[in-house]
């Protein structure tokens, strides 16, 4: 299991505002079975079989094309550990343990 941060930015659009493009990547993850996902401010953290996410990562990066952008930069950072399981809430577990000590 990987925990993955993607950020996907339309360049050369009508508008500053992002938004609706950003819908249109998480519309991706809400229609695909096997990964579970947030959305953040900055990006949207998504967590499943490498090979998985890495696919729905180049929908998501299609997605703004078919709304009008001529420039798409996708920024991508993997965090896929094999000795244990790896999820979003233990690695946020984790940090909030040691707070606590």
């Amino acid at each position: 299991m990987a925990v993955v941060d993607v950020t996907v930015v339309p360049v050369g659009t009508p508008s500053a505002g992002l938004s609706e493009f950003v819908a249109g990547c998480v519309r991706v993850l809400q229609e695909a079975e096997g990964v579970y996902y947030q959305l953040t401010p900055m990006s949207t953290i998504i967590e499943g079989e490498l090979g998985l996410v890495l696919e729905l990562i180049r929908k998501m990066h299609e997605q703004p094309f078919l709304n009008g952008a001529v420039r798409v930069v996708t920024t991508v950072r993997i965090d896929d550990r094999r000795d244990k399981k790896l999820t979003m809430l233990g690695k946020v577990a984790s940090v909030e343990a040691r707070l606590h000590v």
